[in-house]
């Protein structure tokens, strides 16, 4: 059952991440309500992997809250959105630290990626300066460390 359920939650992220993405997309906001979803289906989710309360459950919370922390920081110089800080606390609380950081580092590249092309397009349309959806780029990251759990089962 705990398997099974595990799965199940991790297809529930994932359909909320494309939600977060989508919305990011079409607003530059993130809903809270997907947030908060996010966060609170990890509980579950820590059970159905076995976690234990301590120290797996709680360390899980304190990264959670050194991510924010961090990125609230950046929020607070302008470089990045509230809602980018709140889904990235939320998604690390589904990730072991070692999986965080690689989420950081995909995230950091797809983020480079998603902000050349959205420069470029604008200059070539001589835009203003885009108001770049980070969020696609931290579920972009989120998907595939999700998928990586689906195609590398056996490895």
């Amino acid at each position: 059952m705990g398997e099974g359920l595990s799965w199940i939650l991790l297809g529930a992220l994932a359909v909320l991440l494309l939600a977060a993405a989508i919305c990011d997309i079409r607003r530059r906001e993130i809903d809270h309500w997907t947030v908060i979803a996010i966060a609170l289906l990890a509980i579950p989710f820590w059970v159905s992997e076995g976690l234990a309360f301590w120290p797996d459950m709680a360390l899980q919370i304190g990264v959670a809250g050194i991510v924010f922390a961090v990125f609230a920081a950046m929020f607070a110089f302008g470089w990045m959105g509230g809602g980018d800080v709140k889904l990235l606390a939320a998604l690390a609380l589904w990730l072991p630290w070692q999986a965080l950081i690689l989420m950081l580092v995909i995230m950091s590249f797809a983020g480079g990626v998603l902000t050349l092309g959205m420069v470029v397009w604008t200059r070539l349309k001589r835009g203003p300066n885009p108001e770049i959806p980070y969020g696609v780029a931290i579920a972009f990251s989120g998907l595939w460390l999700i998928g990586e759990r689906f195609l590398n089962q056996f490895g």
